[in-house]
């Protein structure tokens, strides 16, 4: 009989995938299926990127390997709008790493920072490769409850001191992934002093700073003074240039932190493909003109589904970052049984809150994924199934 690993029993089940096998049955079967579970929009990526891969899967050196230090292009590119946006430098040899895609740097860095018996900090509901890059590093995640009282924010000086002396790794991300929370300049201030206090990597995933809304500018942590001691920052091209699958991210942060991530990545992948690399390079360099289109068609669903939620008496506020919306369910609703049902019986996929961690229970997830009219839809199938659990929002 086959014995796995104390660490692979240890980790959590990931819903989504249990989600998607039921998916792909009611597919097979003819269901009208609205999916809008992962964070996977239905746009193209950009022409630009298509071309400029394209004209590099011509050039042969473009098929050799990577190793992390990838192609200096995209590593300059990437540094550029890292300046241009947020007005912070960083060397782009020594400061910043290409990534397959940001979830494998977040849950590989536990195990370049981490000892067994260390205390990992992870907001619950969370991004589950936070929870994963703790577990994996055997060390002891900290599940800190994300709140409507508190914003959802991750208070640190609230934890007890005897947990705050043993972390070595504190995981945050904002605008929230899946509560579309966003974190003020205060707030991200005086959680950097802390973990400079307490001597804690402070893990910051930025994916969706570019999809805001109603003025909002979502800020990079460095823009806090002395988070270059304690920090690294994570983004990608998955969500606001609708590239998932081409797995391209990056991390950028002082020497020490990146030179440790490095070396724990250099024995588990040899990098990203360059010809995506190089057509990642164009994309940054044109970030300015490309993102806000598809940020205006996000913004035009998210008001879409916020008027018809409320419209079946599940109020939300509309939220001024990600492509999520982070709904509460009418009391006494299970949150994985709604999510079932809805799939099963009105073939929608919704991502039930505890998906994201136990703290999840009482809300679900929707992703702006497909155009308005279907999430319009997805949303009165909702009621539906409402109905049928002998709840509504009304």
């Amino acid at each position: 009989m086959t014995r796995w690993s104390t660490r692979l029993e240890r980790l959590p089940s990931y819903a989504i995938h249990e989600l998607a096998v039921i998916k792909r049955r009611l597919l097979a079967e003819g269901a009208d299926v609205i999916d809008l579970g992962a964070g996977d929009a239905d746009f193209p990526p950009p022409p630009e990127a298509v071309e400029a891969l394209h004209s590099a899967l011509a050039d042969p050196a473009m098929s050799r390997y990577p190793f992390q230090i990838g192609l200096p292009e995209f590593r300059q590119a990437a540094a550029r709008y890292i300046e241009r946006r947020f007005g912070v430098t960083f060397d782009a040899t020594k400061e910043l790493i290409p990534l397959l895609g940001s979830k494998e740097g977040l849950a590989h860095l536990g195990l370049a920072v981490l000892d067994p018996g260390d205390v990992c900090i992870v907001p619950d509901p969370g991004y589950p490769a936070y929870i994963g890059g703790a577990l994996l590093a055997d060390a002891e995640p900290e599940l800190v409850p994300l709140v409507r009282e508190k914003d959802f924010l991750v208070e640190l000086e609230e934890l007890p001191a005897e947990r705050l002396a043993r972390t070595g790794l504190v995981y945050l991300n904002y605008p929230n992934n899946p509560t579309a929370a966003v974190a003020p300049l205060d707030y991200l201030a005086r959680t950097v002093e802390v973990c400079r206090r307490h001597d804690i990597v402070l893990a910051y995933d930025n994916p969706y700073c570019e999809i805001t809304y109603d003025g909002y500018r979502a800020p990079s942590i460095f823009e806090v003074e002395g988070a270059r001691d304690v920090a690294i920052e994570f983004h990608s091209l998955s969500k606001t240039f609708s590239m998932t699958g081409w797995r391209l991210a990056w991390a950028i942060g002082n020497p020490e932190l990146i030179g440790a991530l490095h070396k724990a990545k250099t024995y588990v992948d040899s990098g990203v493909f360059l010809a995506v690399q190089k057509a990642g390079a164009v994309v940054l360099d044109r970030a300015e003109s490309l993102a806000p289109p598809l940020v205006a068609r996000f913004a035009e669903r998210r008001d879409a589904a916020v008027r018809a939620l409320e419209e079946i008496g599940l109020p939300v506020d509309a939220p001024r970052g990600t492509m999520y919306l982070w709904v509460p369910l009418p009391g006494g609703v299970s949150t994985a049984e709604f999510a079932r049902e809805a799939l099963e019986r009105e073939g929608v996929l919704f991502m039930p809150g505890t998906a994201f961690g136990a703290g999840g229970e009482g809300y679900f997830r929707i992703a702006l994924t497909v155009e308005r009219e279907r999430v319009i839809e997805a949303i009165h199938r909702a009621a539906r199934t409402l109905e049928r659990l002998g709840a509504s929002g009304a």
